[in-house]
């Protein structure tokens, strides 16, 4: 096996770095990662890319132009303006990065945005069809369909890193317990990144917590510091997509 294709299945058994949402900007409420417990599954899928041995983690297949290209397919149930705001937040992974939704015709693998009851994804490239859902009432804005489809394409919640222990203090107390799943730390490979306090990926201070106003996050050692937007994706975050893709 090649050393590229060793370094992706390091990449894979470790895990990438980030995991569901919320409301626009800091509004955050419940109705998004009610249905996150189901989906937290990093997939085991290996992929080449096309005409060599190099393989790809999270399933995606680049192809002989450095592109990863990710099928994808939107719900009837969208009007045309949510449609149109769901194609925007897909521009900037365009832009700015090696990944490509592309409609999808007949591949067997795709993300299947659909109008469900939250707005949750499963973590990496599981297989088949994936469903990312964007719920109609509260879920169809920029920010929020750029983090659930980092979340298809390997990427947790930053609050979660391996080191968020340096950055942030997690308040057990102050959480919902049902939703305390969210604030688990996990086993990440950080790419070498710095902790982003304004990652699309990040929580803001009082997500999920018993009661308005308590915070259940506080950054360290600066408690001012502002954490977690849904206005759409940070350097940082297209840094950690184009390192994680080779792009």
């Amino acid at each position: 096996m090649d050393t590229r294709a060793s370094l992706s299945i390091l990449l894979l058994l470790f895990g990438v770095s980030q995991a569901s949402p919320l409301m626009p900007a800091m509004g955050f409420t419940k109705i998004v990662e009610k249905k996150q417990s189901r989906s937290i599954n990093i997939s085991p899928y290996l992929f080449k890319k096309t005409g060599s041995s190099e393989v790809l983690i999270e399933g995606d297949l680049k192809n002989s132009n450095n592109i990863v290209e990710v099928p994808f397919i939107v719900s009837s149930e969208f009007s045309s303006y949510e449609k149109s705001v769901i194609a925007n937040a897909m521009s900037t992974f365009h832009s700015k990065t090696c990944i490509r939704f592309v409609a999808r015709s007949t591949q067997t693998d795709y993300i299947s945005i659909e109008n469900k009851d939250g707005c949750f994804s499963s973590l990496g490239r599981t297989g088949g069809k994936q469903v990312v859902s964007l719920y109609r009432q509260g879920c169809v804005y920029h920010g929020i369909a750029q983090h659930e489809l980092l979340h298809a394409l390997g990427f947790y919640h930053e609050q979660t890193r391996s080191d968020r222990d340096q950055y942030v203090r997690i308040n057990w107390k102050n959480i919902s317990p049902n939703m305390a799943y969210n604030f688990q730390k996990q086993n990440t490979n950080n790419q070498n990144t710095p902790y982003d306090y304004g990652s699309v990926m990040h929580y803001g201070k009082t997500a999920f917590s018993i009661q308005p106003g308590l915070e259940t996050i506080t950054p360290i050692p600066d408690e001012t510091v502002e954490i977690g937007q849904r206005q759409g994706m940070s350097n940082i975050d297209i840094l950690r997509i184009n390192k994680l893709y080779g792009c």
